[in-house]
């Protein structure tokens, strides 16, 4: 298992009426997550890993698992390619 990390320290976040605001510090790029990104994002605690988070999110919302599974993908590779996420 390859847990998924938020680097706390590359970034600042505020929830606004349920959606998660997330702005890197160093250069002021920002993220709107409402929905399932949210979500995700709240569940990306330093102990579950990619499955882990998808089921508990096949769990959370009803709905073909095959496409929450790719928007799941398409939000870790960009919060990984930010800088905000680590896993291997």
């Amino acid at each position: 298992m390859v847990a998924l990390v938020k680097l706390i320290e590359r970034f600042t976040e505020t929830d606004i009426d349920g959606e998660i605001i997330v702005m890197r510090l160093d250069n002021g790029e920002f993220f709107a997550l409402s929905g399932t990104a949210a979500a995700a994002w709240r569940l990306i605690d330093g102990k579950r890993d990619r499955s882990a988070l998808l089921a508990e999110l096949a769990g959370q919302f009803a709905g073909d698992e095959r496409q929450i599974e790719a928007d799941v993908d398409e939000l870790l590779e960009r919060l990984k390619d930010s800088k905000l996420v680590v896993y291997d």
